[in-house]
């Protein structure tokens, strides 16, 4: 009977409602029911209990997952919680499926990030996230000095996380631009390496994420291809799932 029991938080991804970290968020927020009681942090879910968010029971895992490329405009905020933020990611897509975004661009940025349903591919992609890379090209309020390129390419210790960044790749574009890869996902990252440095980000935009490039226009998405998952699944190496994804674009209207 243990071996049939699984975390509630597992349980949510699984079902492809939420990634583990959002439902942690629900879970604690008292969202979530098993059998009508309001659970523990770490409760376990057993096959005949009846799990529910906010009223809505929760099903079993879908079969026909959504792999969704977008492209953020500045002002959009990266939240599920459509409730509290009205520029929320969820409204400005309108996908006829609930999907929800894997990891954050932070709302004065724009550029690529990838949505799902598939909650469980989430917690895999951001596991891997100190490993995988993420591209930028970024514009600043003066011209970049080329200690400006060492010291963001070096590391930079911030005060305000109590750690350094990595050292990274980073190169200049123009006077005023430069493009830098990442390989972890710090809280507003590059704005504070910028800051430390003394010069301020004007423009901020993700152009890569791993394998995935942002070839669509400003607010539009697509789906992955099924060459583009394949290579996904590789680089984040211990993904078991299939894919047989539509080739059609969709596109917001």
């Amino acid at each position: 009977m243990s071996e049939d029991l699984k975390r509630l938080n597992k349980y949510l991804s699984e079902a492809g409602y939420c990634s583990r970290r959002e439902a942690d968020r629900l879970i604690d927020a008292g969202r979530v029911t098993i059998n009508d009681v309001v659970p523990e942090m770490g409760t376990k879910v057993a096959p005949d209990d009846i799990v529910k968010v906010d009223g809505e029971i929760i099903g079993e895992r879908k079969k026909d997952f959504v792999y969704l490329a977008f492209n953020k405009p500045v002002g959009i905020v990266c939240t599920t919680d459509t409730r509290v933020e009205k520029d929320n990611i969820i409204d400005f897509i309108n996908y006829p499926k609930r999907i929800f975004p894997i990891g954050r661009l932070d709302k004065p940025s724009e550029g690529l990030i990838l949505l799902t349903d598939d909650g469980d591919i989430v917690n895999k992609i951001l596991r891997a996230s100190n490993n995988h890379e993420k591209e930028y090209v970024v514009t600043v309020d003066k011209p970049i000095s080329q200690t400006f390129i060492q010291r963001m390419a070096g590391g930079i210790y911030i005060e305000e996380l109590k750690q350094r960044t990595k050292k990274c790749e980073v190169k200049k574009i123009d006077k005023y631009t430069f493009s830098i890869i990442l390989t972890q996902g710090l809280n507003r990252q590059i704005r504070r390496m910028c800051e430390y440095l003394n010069y301020e980000v004007q423009t901020l935009k993700r152009i890569r994420i791993m394998n995935i490039k942002l070839d669509m226009p400003i607010g539009k998405y697509r789906e992955l291809t099924k060459e583009e998952f394949k290579t996904l699944s590789e680089l984040i190496s211990d993904s078991q799932k299939t894919f047989q994804p539509n080739q059609r674009r969709h596109r917001k209207n």
